[in-house]
């Protein structure tokens, strides 16, 4: 996840306004797929354990919002075109953000401008 200390940070300044959640969705770059030259080692996913597995790996970040694994028919990926990934913003149950797909077009900065205005 590209700027995640940008998105944690969020979730610090934020979290008494709003809840905050990661999806790990269908993996991207996997090395028995598009691979990316990187330290991870991470194959196509499976299985949900797979999957389980994989997230593991952010999880190691850290992250300071809770983490839950799309279903294997990548019901989340397809319903908010996520891959590779994207925020998004709900309020009363409806987008009213969608960001830009990452990683070049991932801004949370335009997240932190909008729970601003909401603050």
């Amino acid at each position: 996840m590209l700027k995640f200390d940008e998105f944690n940070k969020l979730i610090k300044d934020f979290s008494s306004i709003a809840d905050f959640l990661i999806i790990y969705i269908e993996e991207a770059h996997a090395v028995d797929g598009w691979a990316f030259k990187n330290n991870i080692v991470i194959k196509n996913h499976r299985s949900l354990e797979d999957r389980k597995i994989a997230a593991q790996f952010l999880q190691k970040n850290n992250p300071l919002c809770p983490v839950v694994l799309d279903t294997m028919e990548n019901l989340s990926s397809s319903k908010y075109a996520a891959l590779p990934e994207r925020l998004y913003l709900l309020q009363g149950g409806k987008v009213i953000y969608k960001g830009g797909v990452g990683p070049w077009n991932y801004h949370p900065q335009e997240i932190r401008a909008i729970l601003e205005k909401i603050k």
